[in-house]
């Protein structure tokens, strides 16, 4: 047999062996989950069946066709069984046909956190998954209340895929279920800031569309008040179904409403998980934190979430089984995807309703606690701990911060109480975390301070983030690594948005160019680390020189007498603009406006140190980050500078 006779006949038997797959793939029956008889097994025909027939996927916006297409022109398509989550036939692919490989059930299944806590049942079945005072459910436990939420979500409230399921909650056992229960019903998980007011979530509710709407039973009135509110400018049959969160089922009794737990209790009996018919579908909504403009609904989808979970995991150094303190808000970002991530290594959630640093510290010691996160604002509160709320370390506590650039003194003062700090960097936009200040072994034997300078920067993109740049906004050109000069950071990678919900026209002007804008403003030092100077908006222009913002507040944290600053632009009759600062003293701490700008003129350019300070508490948002755009109001509302007031400072 020649050669060419050869090949013409293996192509033809793989050509056969793949029509032969196809046929008893294309009667075959969807993958099964194995799952104990209690953890529903059983399709419920009710509600299960044809999932993805045009019915139930034209109930929302999210819903989208789409049909895998041949890799190579002219390959034929061949129809296999269900790809992993999708219900009934689904079309398969071969992606070469002269190679014989294809796409299908047995090498392709989309990419989802939610199989994190499938594995965390079967390996770490009989281990503390949530604790929450005298509270306790074991992994396999915890996966069986996601279920069944699910189940009663889809077959009592009529939740379908694509439906938004909105929660209003601190970090409550029921919070962290949900990050899997209403993806497992196909829905999208919603989570509104505790701090937004009625006016504000009743906004994101009628924006969301959502169908369900959980509210902690604390924060009840603020739920009912914003339904009041939304009631006034839609349907009663548009208005989404509220449920009760509370720590007993009480919140029936008491509010009249379905509580979480009696979803847990009543729920149907059997029910499938809704596995993404697509990786790309959506499995959050999150509304930015509203620092710099009202809120966006940020959306990310299921291979997004799975891929910056391992990323943040890997980049944390959260090992097997550890012990995580729950002192990050769950609805900011999805708890920087840890509620996933912990789930990944089978650790144990510590969730705190509230928290003082005399109930970090004590938690600490009490659980055995490995790891934890928190903006600077937590960091500073561990630090200026009063003596008689510190607790020793058990062990080595791993902290990651974020959310706003962190003041070296502050990063210093934890790491003498013997935190390891962990300094990441990224937006909603980013799924969370982003950068890591990735630290190099030689770095130890550096001065201390040194070591807080070098640790406060921002650093690279972690491994799921194709590139991270610093680029000029205007030609898109990167900036040189001189640690001068500034540009936009800008990220690509598969850890990006989907988009801005409902907003086509801010997705597009996000990414434009093939990169997402953050707004943010930094310098690249020479060994390629990244270091933020400021928000675009917060950048200070007096007398055409640019004066970041974070700069200025580093060298007023390292007064002794102060506990918290910011500094915004002031109006300006001369310079145009100046450096405005507000700042927070430590109890019992004094200092003057002439001693506080002495100070910052000794360590700074002369046109760099504020020319106003005012005492006062910071606004902040429950994420930690100080709300400028409030200080940027007083700041106007004060009236600008004139040139006699000018004189004067510059005399003193």
């Amino acid at each position: 047999m020649t050669a060419s006779l050869a090949q013409s006949h293996t192509m033809r038997a793989a050509s056969r062996a793949l029509r032969r797959l196809a046929r008893r793939s294309s009667t075959g029956s969807p993958p099964c989950y194995h799952q104990s008889p209690q953890d529903y097994s059983i399709p419920h025909l009710d509600y299960t069946t044809n999932l993805a027939s045009p019915r139930a996927i034209n109930l929302s916006p999210w819903r989208h066709q789409r049909a895998f297409t041949s890799a190579r022109s002219g390959a034929a398509s061949l129809l296999f069984s269900s790809l992993a989550g999708r219900e009934g036939e689904a079309e398969g692919e071969v992606l070469d046909m002269e190679a014989g490989t294809v796409r299908c059930a047995a090498n392709y299944a989309p990419l989802t956190p939610l199989s994190f806590i499938e594995r965390a049942a079967a390996v770490y079945g009989d281990r503390a998954a949530v604790v929450c005072g005298e509270r306790r459910h074991t992994w396999r436990e915890a996966r069986r209340r996601c279920v069944r939420v699910a189940a009663a979500l889809a077959a009592r409230f009529g939740v379908a895929r694509g439906d938004v399921v909105a929660v209003l909650s601190p970090n409550v056992p029921a919070m962290y279920e949900l990050h899997f229960a209403v993806p497992m019903a196909g829905a999208v998980l919603c989570t509104f800031n505790t701090r937004h007011d009625a006016a504000m979530i009743s906004t994101l509710l009628s924006h969301s569309g959502a169908k369900v709407f959980f509210v902690e039973s604390h924060l009840l009135d603020v739920g009912r008040a914003a339904l009041r509110r939304l009631a006034g400018s839609t349907s009663a049959s548009s208005l989404p179904v509220l449920l009760t969160i509370s720590d007993d089922g009480a919140g029936a009794r008491d509010s009249g409403c379905v509580d979480y737990e009696d979803l847990v209790r009543d729920a149907p009996s059997e029910f499938d998980i809704r596995w993404p018919v697509d990786e790309m579908d959506p499995i959050t909504l999150n509304y930015t934190s509203g620092t710099t403009s009202r809120p966006k609904g940020v959306v990310y989808n299921h291979r997004g979430a799975y891929l910056n979970t391992i990323a943040t995991v890997l980049a944390y150094d959260i090992t097997a089984m550890p012990t995580y303190l729950w002192t990050v808000p769950m609805f900011h970002c999805n708890g920087w995807n840890l509620p996933w991530g912990v789930a990944m290594q089978g650790g144990t959630n510590i969730c705190l309703r509230h928290f003082t640093a005399k109930v970090i510290f004590d938690s600490i010691a009490r659980h055995g606690v490995t790891h934890m996160g928190g903006a600077p604002t937590v960091l500073n509160m561990i630090a200026n701990a009063p003596a008689a709320d510190r607790r020793a370390l058990p062990g080595p506590v791993r902290v990651m911060t974020g959310g706003a650039a962190p003041p070296p003194r502050v990063l210093l003062a934890v790491e003498e109480l013997g935190f390891v700090l962990y300094h990441i960097y990224g937006l909603t936009e980013t799924y969370g975390p982003a950068t890591v200040c990735t630290w190099m072994p030689e770095w130890d034997a550096l001065p201390a301070e040194e070591r807080a300078r070098l640790k406060a920067r921002q650093g690279f993109h972690h491994i799921a983030v194709q590139d991270v740049a610093v680029k000029n906004s205007a030609t898109m050109e990167n900036v040189p690594y001189d640690g001068q000069t500034v540009g936009e950071v800008m990220f690509r990678g598969n850890t990006v948005m989907s988009g801005y919900y409902k907003d086509i026209g801010a997705t597009k002007e996000s990414m434009a160019g093939g990169w997402l804008h953050s707004g943010d403003l930094a310098v690249r030092h020479p060994d390629g680390y990244i270091q933020l100077k400021d928000r675009a908006k917060d950048i200070i222009i007096s007398g055409g020189e640019n004066i970041s913002s974070i700069e200025v507040e580093s060298v007023i944290f390292s007064h002794p007498a102060v506990l918290e600053a910011a500094v915004v632009a002031r109006p300006d009759d001369y310079w145009g603009e100046t450096p405005c600062a507000f700042v927070k003293l430590k109890d019992g701490a004094n200092a003057t406006e002439g001693e506080i700008i002495s100070f910052c003129r000794e360590r700074l350019p002369h046109y760099m140190a504020p020319k106003t300070v005012v005492f006062d508490d910071l606004p902040k948002t429950s994420t930690g980050k100080t709300q400028k755009f409030v200080l940027r109001e007083k700041a106007r509302a004060m009236g600008s500078l004139t040139k006699s007031a000018n004189s004067k400072l510059e005399a003193n």
